[in-house]
């Protein structure tokens, strides 16, 4: 296995990789708000990598015998001014992707994603490292929590209004 830089020749992985991390989310989501939209496959992964491009970030490719088998998106977000009257505002990565494919998962692949991520999180001077974790998404929760994560905010919802 080795990491690379994310290469445009594996964009179509990089598509099946999101399209299977949204069903999964689309699979356990009690409130059956997410879905699978009919241009996901051939939108995300570009509207993914434009972010990351335009916000100084990185995506880094898993691959096995040629194939890419994890990917990780992180991106150094921007502050207005606005964060400045309430926040610190030290500078900040965040992870917008994780991904493993599902046979390759429980192989510690994951863990070398993020390592590489906070690693160049780390070199362009970040502070903290933030990601945000679907709430039905407890083997994540548990992976981040066992990488050091901790939760700092909440969003709730409540439905008000029958179908």
């Amino acid at each position: 296995m080795e990491i690379i830089d994310y290469e445009d020749k594996y964009l179509n992985d990089v598509r099946n990789l999101l399209l299977e991390l949204e069903e999964y989310i689309v699979s356990i989501d009690k409130d059956c708000l997410d879905q699978v939209h009919e241009e996901y496959w051939e939108k995300m992964a570009l509207a993914d990598l434009k972010e990351v491009h335009n916000n100084d970030g990185k995506c880094y490719l898993a691959l096995e015998n040629g194939k890419v088998i994890g990917l990780i998106m992180g991106t150094i977000p921007k502050y207005d001014n606005n964060d400045y009257l309430d926040y610190k505002c030290p500078k900040r990565g965040f992870i917008t992707e994780l991904i493993v494919a599902n046979e390759f998962r429980e192989k510690g692949l994951g863990q070398h994603l993020i390592n590489k991520m906070e690693l160049y999180f780390t070199e362009k001077d970040c502070k903290y490292v933030l990601i945000a974790v679907f709430a039905y998404n407890i083997p994540g929760i548990n992976f981040y929590h066992k990488n050091g994560y901790h939760s700092r905010m909440h969003t709730m919802i409540k439905k008000i209004a029958s179908d």
